[in-house]
């Protein structure tokens, strides 16, 4: 499938192709299924009344932070997306971030042909801009920690924290971009209509065709919706070590008012539609940390929080009902995701249909809406507990 070159003048332009795994799972014919096309405009006619659409309103940092190392040689750090508030009692003054290094080049060069970065130890110091620059102010970092996985994946701590580091951020930093790109990006091409906090190391993709008009017709349709924010990370390193840990550990917050939301639409039968494979992380992430905590499987609770959570075929969902994605293949990680919602079969055969009739791949392409096979919106509770006898 070819890449998007580029941005589309209009969001609601991106085609959409719906995948119905409710209506086929127990189908395994050798005739293709049929599925039905269209784009992100008709989102409204494809989801019900009662239905809730949970977007991820993270923006997207300037994160990709091009200079040079302390010895002279060209490194570029990318940020992995905000990581986990400070504890109030570390008084070390900046705020750490994870990241990942690249040697010399930029984004025209495809990551897995960049030459690796020289190599960096904790202490190590990385500066961008000087005191003399009268426009920008300066930025500075601190290696450290050094990753067991790859010398490559680090934590900086920067120098500045709050606002004085984000001044300095935007002043310096770039968006990161990949070499099936036409130009260089503006940070605002790379931003959803709905970004707030800035949180996203690149754009969670999945939301960018979702224009204002898209969501009053939601609105109007009877489609609740509501928001939660996920730090998302990167989607390639060019490093295979570090491509098969993706997606690292990454930061969510889920606001009361939408686990609020959640409970709703549960209580009146309404389905669960997650934009994005980010949505979907924190809402099972968070359904998982509250079950450790004894709450009733599938409870969605408010909150901050960190999800590793790795989601593919054998993962019992329980919360999200729907997706919509980006166009992915079988090789990569988010077709296993995807995977949860419906069977590789069929999966396979949307892809191989998408291919044959245009559709673009990458974080400016197509979207799909796939329905899950299996309905997950009726909380669960826990089994009670054994009594022992006197």
């Amino acid at each position: 499938m070819n890449a998007a070159s580029a941005p589309r003048d209009r969001r609601t332009d991106a085609r959409l192709l719906c995948i119905r795994a409710d209506a086929d799972a127990d189908d395994r014919s050798p005739s293709p299924p049929s599925f039905r096309e269209g784009t992100a405009a008709d989102l409204p006619d494809l989801l019900q009344p009662g239905d809730l659409l949970v977007v991820n309103d993270a923006a997207t940092l300037p994160a990709s932070l091009r200079g040079t190392a302390p010895q002279g040689q060209p490194i570029e750090l990318r940020l992995l997306g905000a990581p986990p508030p400070s504890p109030p009692e570390d008084a070390s003054g900046g705020e750490e971030w994870p990241a990942v290094l690249f040697g010399a080049g930029d984004w025209r060069t495809p990551t897995e042909h960049r030459p690796p970065p020289p190599p960096l130890q904790v202490g190590d110091v990385l500066r961008w801009g000087s005191d003399r620059d009268r426009i920008a102010p300066p930025l500075s970092a601190q290696i450290t920690r050094v990753s067991p996985v790859s010398p490559r994946l680090i934590h900086v701590r920067f120098h500045q924290r709050g606002a004085a580091f984000l001044t300095a951020l935007y002043a310096h930093g770039r968006p990161i971009q990949y070499a099936y790109l036409q130009q260089d990006l503006p940070l605002w091409s790379v931003q959803t209509v709905y970004g707030a906090r800035p949180w996203a190391a690149e754009m969670p993709s999945a939301g960018r065709p979702l224009s204002w008009d898209t969501l009053l017709s939601l609105r109007r349709r009877g489609v609740e919706l509501c928001w939660l924010t996920h730090a998302a990370g990167i989607s390639s390193t060019g490093d295979r070590t570090l491509d098969a840990a993706l997606p690292l550990p990454e930061r969510y917050d889920i606001p009361d008012t939408t686990a609020q939301a959640i409970a709703r639409a549960r209580a009146r039968g309404g389905r669960i539609v997650a934009v994005g494979t980010t949505v979907v992380r924190a809402l099972e992430g968070a359904a998982q940390r509250a079950g450790r905590e004894g709450a009733a499987r599938g409870t969605v609770r408010a909150g901050d929080g960190v999800t590793d959570l790795r989601i593919d075929a054998t993962t019992q969902l329980d919360v999200v009902d729907a997706i919509i994605s980006g166009m992915h293949g079988p090789e990569e990680s988010h077709f296993q995701l995807l995977s949860a919602f419906a069977p590789p079969h069929l999966l396979r055969a949307a892809w191989d249909y998408a291919c044959a009739h245009g559709f673009l791949c990458h974080e400016f392409g197509d979207l799909c809406l796939v329905f899950s096979a299996r309905r997950t919106n009726a909380v669960q509770q826990p089994a009670p507990s054994a009594q022992v006898g006197g």
